[in-house]
Parts: C-alpha cells; structure tokens; sequence
C-alpha cells in the first residue's frame, strides 16, 4: 500500500498481516480504487454524508426510504413484546426486534439518497403499514412510521459519518420510538455506531461495535446490549451480549447470541450470574 496514506485494510478472517494481499480484493478494479482514492483523501477525517458525489457501483437498488422499512421483516417479536406480561422479558422480545435489522447489514452496498419529498409505503399480509419520507435533503433526514394492532413505530433517521480513508464511521443522530398498545408503554431506542471497513482497498465489510441501549421510559426499565467488536481472525465477529435492567439498575435477565444469527436469554441473579434452576432459551 505504498503511497496510499491513511489506508488501513483488515481481513476480518486474518487480520492486518495480509493486508497487501487483501487490498486487491474487491468490488473495484485497480484504475478505480486509484482514481477513486485521489478524489477521496482530502476528505478524510470529514464527514461525507452529502457532500461527495460516490461511484454508482457501490450502490444497491433501492433507497434509504426503503431499507428503512426492513427493521419491520421480524416485527412479530414486537406483537409478542406488547401481548408479554413479563416487563423485563417484554424488553427482551423488543431488543431482539432492534438487533434484527443488522442482519441486513452484510449486504455492504450503499442505498441510493432519496429525493426531498419523496416516499415509500408498505403494506403487507401481517397488518403493518409502514410509511417513510424524505423531509430534508442537506443534511439528508428521513422520517418513518409504522403501525399495526399490537404497536406504533416512529423513528427520525439522521446520521453522521466520518471518513478515515478506507473506512467510514457511521453515527446515528435520530430518534427511534416505540409504543406498544396494550399498556401504553413508551420504548426508546438507541443503536450503536457502525463501521464499514474497507470501502476502496479490500472486501467491504461492516461492523457494528457498541451499546445498544432500550430504555422503557414509561417504567424506566432499560436493556443495555454489548455489540462486540470484530476481532483477530473473525473473534467475537457478530456477537452481541448484555443485561435487561429494573429501574433501580439491577440485572433481571442476561442476553447473548449473535446479530446475523439469533438472540438467547436466561434469568440471573444480582451479580449477573445464571440462575439455578433456569435455563438458556433461544
């Protein structure tokens, strides 16, 4: 990589030692990653939400306003949270629901900008109709809802990047709500960052490290999940672990699985710990 200052490429089945080799992997031919990489690194370090003009290879074929509409592919997890008497075990079918939509993120193509104004409508066979809307262009902001008998969804999706040459930090700055009928209970949500590895150099991979945190705001009940960062040779890729909490902040329910898989839990004790008797249920 000599010449390519501030590229970092990572093999998330190796590491950096095969960097050299694993540069020329990829969606780019070399003349495009070349050109490419000229036009990009004077603006590292900035953020790129709207002000660069990207290659069209990178993208898939939909918009934002649609891909937004796939965190309702698993929603049934929130029908089972609103009809749960549990309010901790609630969390846990409405966290899970949250995790759902990183499985999504393997596809590493960008979705196109929607248009101010513009919007996207599902309908689908289980009663949820979801809307989205392009209502700012710079900065780019989307707004969503969706509803069906079990629960109202609204979330404001507004994000921050940052550049760092073969990488892009993603921080989501919106806002995510939902309530559930029943009760009336008031879920909010907030997602880790994310990060896409080797945009120009390498094979595109994302990664999602960080705390995902849900809080109940009605009872203030919260779930804190641990997104763990992808490690030397693929450790801890995919893993996500951590805790449902009372108000007081005590553990009820200990979580773990992985965010491209499934999510398991158990109920523990006040250290944390399993408790006798219980067992872990998928």
């Amino acid at each position: 990589l000599l010449g390519y200052e501030g590229v970092e490429v990572i093999n998330p089945e190796g590491g950096k030692e095969d960097a050299e080799e694993e540069a020329h992997r990829g969606r780019w031919k070399q003349e495009e990653r070349e050109s490419y990489w000229k036009m990009m690194h004077k603006y590292i370090g900035s953020d790129v939400t709207s002000m660069v003009t990207l290659p069209v290879l990178i993208f898939e074929p939909m918009t934002m306003l649609q891909k937004m509409a796939e965190l309702m592919e698993y929603s049934y997890l929130l029908d089972r949270a609103d009809e749960c008497e549990d309010p901790y075990l609630r969390l846990v079918y409405a966290s899970s629901w949250a995790i759902s939509v990183y499985y999504a993120y393997q596809r590493t193509w960008k979705p196109f900008n929607p248009i101010i104004g513009e919007t996207y409508e599902l309908v689908n066979h289980e009663g949820i109709t979801f809307i989205s809307e392009q209502v700012s262009h710079h900065p780019p902001m989307s707004a969503g809802h969706a509803e069906n008998e079990h629960f109202t969804y609204d979330v404001t999706s507004k994000l921050k990047t940052k550049f760092l040459g073969n990488s892009l930090d993603v921080y989501p700055v919106g806002r995510t709500r939902v309530t559930l009928k029943r009760d009336g209970v008031v879920l909010d949500l907030v997602p880790p960052p994310t990060k896409v590895n080797n945009l120009i150099f390498g094979r595109t991979w994302v990664d999602s490290p960080g705390e995902m945190i849900m809080t109940n705001l009605t009872t203030g009940d919260k779930v804190v999940l641990y997104f763990q960062p992808c490690g030397w040779f693929g450790a801890g890729r995919y893993e996500v672990d951590g805790y449902v909490y009372n108000a007081a902040e005590e553990p009820k329910i200990l979580m773990t699985g992985k965010w491209n898989e499934s999510m398991s839990y158990q109920p523990c004790d006040m250290e944390g710990e399993p408790l006798q008797g219980t067992e872990l249920k998928e």
